[in-house]
């Protein structure tokens, strides 16, 4: 008997989805995006449970007639595409023909819609099926068009089990729609989770507007603008300046033709364009939106439509970081006698000043009388200031490196996961923090947490949170961007559907005591303390549990012994 078979449509169809409808999320982007597609002034998303239950998306466009409505669940129907021609001058954001079909393959769906040109408008189609069987057509009343999900993934439990926690889930749909909301400004959202309205945002009039909307004055009033149009190309962007810099990469959005994309070729050309200013783990904010021509973009490369294509990806590179330099060497700078960003972003001129406690004649040697670890440490070590964050010890062992923002973060880490007596500052006046959806939801379900960490938060209400007081060692820190990074490092970094209540708690406890520790040295990394304080700071991190490293796994220290140093030098 022959092997080789081919598979019913059922399992074609559900094979299919998997490769479009990865999770909750999936759903909501290809819905949304149909709707922009219709026209719509007005989109309205509504979840729960995470998706998992239901999820409805209803919009104000031109709708479908009877016809349209049923042929729109088949596989590759589309009105987005004639011939193959059209798959390189690509102007919608659904043409693929396979989000209606791929949904309704997996989940129980209700669909009912209104042509805008018929004669009534308000009597329209309603059309439901059950993994992917149509069941019931009949009219109904409808403007623009309605589509419900409901138990997704119910025929295929084995997707379902993949589905992460109900908080992580929520994250996704959030950055979703927050996505295509920053990209399609004029263009009204709401979003309502478990009838709880977590975006309301009316229509904007510029994408200035609709990034105040989301994100909060404080925000954008930290970025500047570029902007640069070379024909078949343009580029307007939003980035960091010299002010606000991030732990992680989540602040990063790119939109190719309005549509959000990841794409690492941009990405490092936006980092580039800031030359040596991004050292250790510091990040930029930034909103990259490119217009291209279609013909020179291929979006046809990943069936969710994440990623794209260039016919000339070098040019491409070369405008960004070009555009974004000229921009950056007139706006970025370090303190003065620092790095600064020349004309040229490859040409970086260093002038490092001299910190307290250098001296090369009288400390640049290896010396076999001073130890590193003592019982009775002096009143001061010398040591030689080797840029960025790092100094030189000598000792009896050879010479020791020293990361001293790595080691600052270690002995934090343990006095935030002691519960030490660590000094609490209280500001004169409370400071407002205006977060994005998803990372509010994340601050307001872990404020007892960063209570008890000697952060006190409190709830303003409209994605805004009020800080009262915090560890001393903060003081002067970037709130803004603390806050931000905190909820980013718990989104990244907990996958917790598989651990129990107290696990989540501990894990939770432990990723922000790590943010919170670091923070303050990632913004303040030029500042070398003086040899009384690397003194002081060896002293603290030699009662530390783990002296040895960070508590992101890097090392606080190395070590290059004298028997090293004389092979090197071949004695």
């Amino acid at each position: 008997m022959p092997s080789i078979k081919i598979l019913s449509l059922s399992l074609q169809n559900k094979i299919a989805a998997g490769e479009v409808i990865e999770r909750p999320a999936s759903v909501v982007k290809e819905l949304i995006e149909n709707s922009i597609d219709a026209l719509s002034a007005k989109i309205k998303i509504e979840t729960k449970h995470a998706g998992r239950k239901l999820i409805r998306v209803s919009d104000n466009g031109v709708g479908m007639d009877a016809e349209d409505a049923l042929t729109a669940f088949e596989r590759y129907a589309t009105s987005k595409i004639r011939d193959e021609s059209d798959l390189f001058n690509i102007k919608t954001l659904g043409f693929r023909g396979e989000a209606l079909s791929s949904i309704s393959a997996v989940s129980k769906m209700h669909l009912s819609t209104a042509f805008v040109k018929a004669a009534d408008q308000s009597m329209g189609t309603c059309v439901s099926s059950t993994g992917g069987i149509i069941n019931e057509v009949k009219p109904c009343l409808a403007i623009g068009t309605t589509i419900e999900v409901r138990d997704l993934f119910f025929n295929t439990p084995a997707r379902r089990k993949f589905l992460k926690s109900d908080n992580t889930e929520d994250h996704q749909i959030i950055d979703v729609v927050t996505k295509e909301a920053i990209s399609h400004y004029s263009i009204s959202f709401a979003l309502i989770m478990d009838r709880k309205t977590i975006l309301d945002l009316p229509r904007a009039s510029s994408r200035k507007e609709r990034l105040i909307q989301i994100f909060g004055k404080e925000l954008f009033d930290s970025l500047i603008e570029a902007e640069s149009d070379y024909g078949w190309i343009k580029i307007k962007a939003f980035l960091s300046g010299g002010i606000r810099f991030m732990a992680s990469k989540t602040d990063q959005y790119i939109f190719v033709n309005n549509r959000p994309v990841r794409d690492t070729g941009i990405t490092h050309a936006v980092y580039k364009s800031y030359g040596d200013a991004l050292t250790g783990n510091k990040h930029p904010v930034f909103f990259i939106f490119v217009n291209i021509d279609p013909q020179r973009v291929d979006f046809n490369v990943h069936p969710a439509k994440r990623e794209v294509r260039f016919v000339d990806k070098g040019a491409v590179f070369s405008f960004i970081n070009y555009s974004l330099s000229q921009v950056l060497k007139r706006e970025l700078y370090y303190s003065e006698g620092l790095t600064k960003i020349s004309a040229d972003s490859e040409d970086v001129t260093e002038t490092y000043t001299p910190h307290a406690g250098f001296s090369c004649s009288a400390h640049q040697q290896i010396a076999e009388n001073i130890p590193l670890y003592f019982p009775d440490y002096p009143g001061n070590i010398p040591y030689i200031y080797l840029g960025d964050t790092f100094v030189a010890i000598t000792g009896k062992d050879g010479l020791t490196i020293i990361d001293y923002h790595a080691a600052h973060e270690r002995i934090n880490y343990e006095k935030l996961l002691k519960k030490a007596d660590i000094p609490i500052y209280t500001p004169l006046f409370p400071q407002n923090i205006r977060l994005a959806p998803a990372k509010y939801r994340t601050i307001l379900k872990n404020l007892d947490i960063l209570n008890e960490l000697g952060l006190s938060i409190d709830d303003f209400g409209h994605e805004t949170v009020i800080v009262r007081a915090l560890p001393s060692f903060l003081d002067g820190a970037d709130l803004s961007s603390l806050i931000s990074d905190i909820a980013d490092s718990l989104a990244n970094k907990q996958e917790a559907v598989n651990l129990d209540a107290s696990e989540r708690l501990g894990s939770a406890r432990k990723i922000f005591a790590a943010t919170i520790a670091c923070h303050r040295s990632i913004r303040g990394q030029n500042e070398a303390p003086d040899s009384r304080g690397i003194a002081s700071l060896l002293k603290e991190l030699s009662a530390t549990d783990n002296p040895s490293y960070c508590p992101h796994g890097r090392p606080t220290k190395i070590t290059i012994s004298l028997s090293e140093i004389k092979k090197m030098f071949k004695k």
